[in-house]
């Protein structure tokens, strides 16, 4: 019998965050090795044109992540599991391809579509309005249009269909902040990807209200991150 591969992504481009990467990262390489996966840190830049236009456009490092759309075929994964550079696992996590098929795609949790996003043809076929939270995302390689990079707009077309919440305005986000959230919520839709959440699993299968197991705070500077992440660490009594 074949054995399963998983590989564990995440993406730092010109050592992002590195005093928060310092600590993520031998978490991430732990939860790896826990659940027999590889780990693979994406870290030079392959979207540097306009989809559309194809002239040369700068894109936000966080885009980046969408690389997986090609890599899960390259490197023949079964499960493809994505965490943000800034998100820490918690060493009892457990390995939730375990608890979902292969037809079905994966975040931490979810939003509301319309709270950030002008809605399409798409989404409205779709009627869900799931929005993404993709800092936790676990994709097939049945599901890898979750990763699917935009084909059908520009960067700039793509902005103005995102409207950052009041709260992430105050803290500075702006419509850019959230281009890899809001891709995957089309994508979700475009494709009608079937979803579920860790945290309605541990509710269901575990009774738990909430994910203790996976932290991840993004509205905030470097040094805001790293006391965070100390603080939980010591709360889960692991430093």
């Amino acid at each position: 019998m074949r054995k399963v591969k998983k590989t564990i992504y995440t993406v730092s481009i010109d050592n992002y965050a590195k005093k928060v990467t310092d600590i993520t990262f031998p978490f991430m390489k732990a939860y790896a090795h826990k659940i027999g996966a590889n780990f693979h840190i994406i870290d030079k830049i392959k979207f540097n044109k306009c989809p559309v236009t194809g002239k040369k456009q700068k894109w936000p490092g966080r885009y980046e992540k969408f690389q997986i759309y090609e890599l899960g075929r390259e490197h023949q994964n079964d499960w493809n599991i994505y965490l943000d550079s800034d998100a820490l696992v918690h060493p009892d996590m457990l390995d939730v391809t375990t608890y979902i098929e292969k037809d079905t795609v994966l975040h931490n949790g979810r939003d509301v579509l319309g709270n950030r996003y002008r809605e399409d043809c798409y989404t409205y076929r779709d009627g869900r309005h799931i929005s993404s939270c993709n800092w936790f995302t676990i994709a097939s390689d049945w599901c890898l249009d979750l990763w699917h990079p935009l084909e059908d707009m520009t960067l700039d077309e793509a902005q103005k269909n995102i409207f950052p919440t009041a709260g992430e305005v105050n803290q500075g986000v702006k419509a850019i902040d959230l281009i890899d959230d809001y891709v995957m919520s089309r994508n979700i839709a475009r494709y009608g990807l079937k979803f579920k959440d860790v945290i309605g699993i541990l509710r269901e299968k575990c009774g738990y209200e909430g994910n203790f197991m996976l932290h991840h705070l993004y509205a905030i500077s470097e040094d805001e991150k790293v006391a965070h992440l100390r603080q939980c660490l010591k709360g889960w009594q692991v430093l």
